[in-house]
């Protein structure tokens, strides 16, 4: 799925320059440490997997929910930190091209697919982005602190 590919391609160009640029961000990320990023990046990039999987097999209705959620969850990343932190911070926020090139444009068809073929409405598609939004917000910090403490230093 072309999901997979953009999250990982997006995933990747963060893990390499956002601990770096973190330290200079200011409002839009405090200051990271890589093998904190790294085993966050790992971990949502794992459940981007486990989505897609899981929707594979079951093709349920939650499944369904959860991968349009998550696709749409980085869709607004793309815009909210990356694009926007870009123009205000006028200097390049790492993740903001694969996010803008790929998860925007490859998101977007594929939620677009999923209400035309009636798999979810477009209130569905609005309430999934933002309740796997939440949840994969909320799972960032507790995903630094357990990288910070079972991975070595970097």
């Amino acid at each position: 799925m072309l999901f997979l590919f953009a999250i990982t391609l997006h995933n990747m160009e963060e893990a390499l320059w956002l601990p770096k640029w973190s330290e200079n961000a200011g409002k839009f990320q405090k200051k990271v440490k890589q093998n904190e990023f790294l085993f966050a990046v790992i971990v949502i990039t794992s459940m981007a997997y486990l989505t897609v999987f899981f929707h594979y097999v079951l093709g349920n209705m939650i499944t369904t929910i959860i991968l349009v959620g998550f696709l749409g969850a980085m869709v607004f990343n793309a815009i909210f930190p990356h694009l926007i932190a870009s123009i205000i911070l006028k200097q390049y926020a790492p993740g903001v091209v694969t996010g803008v090139l790929l998860h925007l444009p490859v998101n977007s068809y594929i939620i677009y697919h999923y209400v035309q073929a009636d798999k979810i409405s477009w209130v569905g598609v609005i309430l999934a982005t933002v309740f796997i939004g939440v949840i994969l917000l909320s799972m960032i910090p507790v995903l630094f602190r357990v990288g910070a403490k079972i991975l070595p230093k970097s």
